[in-house]
């Protein structure tokens, strides 16, 4: 017993021992990169942020900013990750905001609010890459419903923004004030504009995560104005590629399995859904779309579309299964060899939701698999 004891003992402060060296080397900081990172913010004498400064002469003010900007450079996979995505998304932004007059500096907002991520999701349901309530997605244009959500498409979605920044700029009279109302509410930000007697945004004192927003935009401005000078040394070639697609215009009175767009644009459905995230499930409902596909896939599509979409409308129409008394979906599933979850999505179905004798099915024929 006294020698597996002291066996124990000494495997684990052996255990302690790495983990301690393990901690001690991820918590050190090389002396070089400390003396980078305050040089970087030596450097910072003035800012704005569409065209109005920010008051860095005061200490509070600066201590705001620095540590925002401290924070985001420290975090450099993130950062180079945002260098990358920019190139695919912000030339179309920056057409949009020189078409309605709008300051370039908007663009970073995208950034701070989804890391340019399409299905980007807050813990209060924010959606997308401008992270759209529900009710101001809707109230700004945007559809979204159960079968599309366009919080997640990116011409939408920011169309939508910059209508919004624009009256939030017309309400606040400032493109700082603008902002803050972007994030915190236009309603929650005009109470407390009213409560505090003043309308300076560094004087206000606004939840802790409005607080933090500004800071975090200027931050990405100031790291993307010159990406080298903060040690992100990325070559063009570094960067993703600009959305590139054609744009078809789809219209139908039935349900269109996204499967066969695919085909007829001659691509996989995992591009289609890529291209086109705003589509939730596997189908497209019976109204007019514009769909995104590969660049170049538009001649012939319609024509190859139309014969895909007749003969899945000939095939569908063999294949339904009369549900019975007794039946239910994981037995019908089995009978037809088919995983419960394929059943579900051939025929839109919520698997919390029963079915009913009389209630028709579709089910596909399976491809068998070659025998070896």
């Amino acid at each position: 017993m006294k020698k597996r004891c002291k066996g124990t003992i000494s495997v684990s402060m052996v255990v302690i021992g790495v983990l301690l060296h393990i901690w001690v080397s991820a918590s050190s900081v090389p002396a070089s990169d400390t003396s980078d990172l305050i040089s970087y913010i030596r450097g910072v004498d003035t800012l704005e942020f569409c065209g109005e400064k920010i008051p860095l002469e005061i200490e509070e003010i600066r201590e705001r900013f620095e540590k925002e900007f401290l924070l985001i450079l420290w975090n450099r996979p993130q950062v180079i990750l945002w260098l990358k995505r920019s190139q695919r998304y912000f030339p179309f932004f920056e057409r949009m905001q020189k078409e309605n007059s709008m300051p370039d500096d908007l663009k970073y907002v995208a950034i701070i609010e989804s890391a340019l991520r399409p299905h980007m999701r807050s813990r209060k349901g924010a959606i997308g890459f401008w992270q759209f309530m529900a009710s101001t997605g809707r109230e700004y244009g945007l559809k979204i419903n159960r079968h599309i959500d366009e919080r997640r498409n990116f011409f939408a979605s920011s169309r939508a923004a910059i209508r919004y920044f624009k009256k939030l700029h017309e309400s606040f009279g400032s493109w700082v004030l603008a902002v803050s109302a972007f994030n915190m509410g236009e309603k929650r930000l005009k109470a407390e504009i009213i409560e505090q007697g003043t309308a300076d945004f560094f004087q206000l004192y606004l939840p802790l995560e409005t607080q933090r927003f500004l800071f975090r935009i200027i931050s990405v401005k100031l790291i993307f104005s010159d990406p080298f000078r903060y040690g992100f040394k990325l070559d063009k070639a570094d960067y993703y590629h600009q959305l590139s697609f054609d744009r078809i215009k789809m219209k139908s009175v039935d349900q269109i399995p996204i499967q066969i767009i695919a085909q007829a644009a001659e691509t996989q459905f995992k591009v289609i859904k890529d291209l086109n995230p705003e589509i939730r499930g596997h189908y497209l409902v019976s109204e007019n779309h514009d769909i995104l596909i590969p660049k170049g896939a538009s001649e012939g599509f319609h024509k190859r579309f139309q014969a895909l979409f007749e003969n899945y409308l000939t095939v569908s129409k063999k294949r339904v299964y009369i549900v019975k008394k007794g039946d239910n979906l994981s037995l019908i599933a089995n009978r037809f060899n088919i995983p419960l979850a394929t059943l579900l999505i051939w025929n839109r179905l919520d698997f919390r939701r029963p079915i009913h004798p009389g209630d028709r099915l579709i089910i596909y024929p399976v491809k068998k698999k070659p025998k070896k």
